[in-house]
């Protein structure tokens, strides 16, 4: 029997390719009549560009860039196999997760780092770059990255705005003459499963800025200057974007890329499928395997888990997921969807202890699960 192994990475523990790999030696143990493929997967957060380029034989390739806060760090992105295809995870320079609490701030916080991974992208000389955009600490819209991209952001003194959400309004006039002349060459994809606009009580600040320390004090002072930077990005480029679906995500990252990058958007599991060719490796196959840290109600909006579940159910090919964790309202995605969905870890068990014993874990659950399954 065939067997796809298509999981993401369990969050702060294992990789996708160390899941893949996890189930692989769990099946093995018990199972000499099976063969498999690993892709390991990922949704355009967290693991995509170790995802992409274990996909592709690519490689990773160390960055500094500023943090959210305008501190050096190191970071990183991926070029793909063919040598012409850049991924990037936002996250990785203008993410959440790199800032301590009493840090958050989105008046303060800017995407400039993510920018200097575009900018180190097109020093490569790549044609295509994309850009995945979850779990981001901004909220400006994208000025940062223009900034980094050599877009001059003007006061009405002539002077460059400070960075970050809480300086929109200061915008009086843009010059984008010292842009790198390749970025009309380059195609800009987006990796996102968030549709807000950017504008509005749908929109990018009301429904993510609280996550990343606004207050209710912020929000109003954020959708006032984000409406400013708008019309004033909109009127540089003579293309409104702000109601596009995708415009508001990760702060309005989405609309800045859209509208000075002429950036598309589209899901991010579509995405990573496509380029690891995922769909034609499950031909034949009489079983497919996926999973990630979490499985709750959410994974069906956007997640690897439902992503490669849907793609399986239109070739009729059972499938079955591990999770790190099973949320009690995950009874949802058993209609028709999954055949099981097993727990990795023990519930007696801390989350510090399990995240540090996943692999262990992972392989014996697997090796339980395969003991008794019969195709």
């Amino acid at each position: 029997m065939k067997v796809v192994i298509a999981p993401d990475s369990f969050k702060e523990s294992m990789s996708a390719k160390t899941v893949a790999e996890c189930i692989r030696d769990g099946i093995i143990q018990v199972r000499k009549d099976v063969t498999y493929i690993m892709v390991p997967m990922a949704d355009g957060g967290e693991g995509t560009v170790q995802a992409l380029v274990d996909a592709t034989k690519g490689k990773v390739l160390n960055v500094k860039v500023d943090d959210p806060l305008g501190r050096p760090i190191n970071s990183f992105l991926g070029i793909l196999g063919d040598r012409k295809t850049a991924i990037i995870e936002m996250a990785a320079a203008s993410g959440l997760e790199l800032l301590k609490e009493d840090e958050k701030s989105p008046l303060i916080t800017s995407t400039y780092g993510t920018g200097q991974l575009i900018l180190a992208a097109i020093q490569k000389d790549c044609k295509k770059i994309i850009v995945g955009i979850g779990g981001s600490a901004t909220n400006d819209g994208g000025a940062g990255m223009m900034q980094a991209l050599g877009i001059k952001l003007l006061d009405k003194s002539g002077k460059e705005i400070r960075r970050g959400g809480g300086s929109l309004d200061k915008l009086a006039g843009i010059d984008a003459r010292a842009i790198d002349k390749r970025i009309a060459d380059i195609e800009f994809l987006i990796a996102s499963d968030v549709d807000n606009p950017l504008l509005g009580k749908s929109g990018a600040t009301y429904v993510f800025s609280p996550q990343k320390g606004a207050t209710k004090t912020d929000i109003e002072v954020l959708e006032k200057n984000m409406l400013h930077f708008a019309n004033c990005i909109e009127g540089h480029s003579g293309i409104q974007v702000r109601e596009l679906p995708g415009s508001g995500a990760a702060g309005g990252f989405g609309f800045g890329m859209m509208s000075m990058l002429n950036a598309r958007s589209e899901p991010g599991f579509d995405i990573v499928a496509k380029i690891a060719e995922l769909e034609k490796k499950m031909t034949g196959a009489g079983l497919v395997i996926t999973g990630e840290g979490k499985i709750d109600s959410q994974t069906m909006y956007g997640k690897t888990p439902w992503g490669v579940a849907m793609m399986a159910k239109k070739k009729d090919i059972p499938v079955i997921a591990f999770a790190g964790r099973i949320s009690d309202k995950a009874d949802v995605l058993y209609k028709n969807e999954f055949r099981s969905i097993i727990e990795v870890s023990d519930r007696s068990m801390n989350l510090r202890t399990a995240m540090k014993n996943g692999d262990k874990m992972l392989k014996l659950a697997v090796k339980n699960y395969f003991q008794t399954f019969r195709h």
